[in-house]
């Protein structure tokens, strides 16, 4: 009986911090769900306008887009990456495009990466950009501490937004993001 006592509220509390863990995970950044996609520049790395400054928002128009925007590349990152650019291959035919945008101060040492990564995971249907400084694009509303914040739309209305702070992005969550390209195809 006295177990049961502590045992219980012990039970109840980890249910609670187990919760409160999993809201942490993503945060707020980026445009919400419902509003409209503003135009604006990155300079294309390794898709069809490789080496220019374009508006990938601008060419895709009212296609369904998925944009990854990126502090950092890692295992999660490049997953993320190449799972959408399948999921994109595979419905090129329904419209879907995709771009990745990659936010960093230090462009010169970022670009080999980004072409390595490009040629090594046979990224092909998806641009890898960069948007010089901290910021990314001001329209956006990316949150500082957002380390990748993707953004699904259509008709240049935002359907799908999830957000997550540095190391936060698991493979669970790809799976999950991945799976959400549905709700941006008519």
């Amino acid at each position: 009986m006295v177990l049961s006592k502590f045992v219980r509220p012990m039970i109840a509390l980890l249910a609670v911090v187990s919760v409160a863990v999993a809201a942490e995970k993503e945060i707020n950044s980026g445009l919400p769900v419902g509003e409209k996609v503003p135009a604006f520049n990155v300079r294309d790395i390794t898709g069809p306008s490789k080496g220019k400054t374009l508006c990938y928002r601008c060419q895709y128009g009212n296609r369904p887009v998925v944009t990854i925007f990126t502090r950092s590349l890692n295992d999660n990152v490049s997953s993320l990456i190449k799972q959408v650019d399948d999921v994109v291959g595979s419905k090129k035919d329904d419209g879907m495009r995709a771009f990745v945008v990659f936010i960093s101060d230090d462009a010169d040492t970022l670009e080999p990466k980004l072409a390595s990564l490009a040629k090594n995971k046979k990224i092909a249907n998806t641009p890898l950009t960069i948007v010089e400084g901290e910021q990314g694009p001001p329209n956006y509303k990316l949150a500082k501490d957002a380390d990748v914040t993707v953004m699904m739309w259509v008709e240049g209305q935002v359907k799908v937004n999830h957000s997550f702070a540095a190391g936060a992005l698991k493979a669970d969550d790809v799976k999950k993001v991945v799976g959400e390209t549905a709700k941006i195809l008519n």
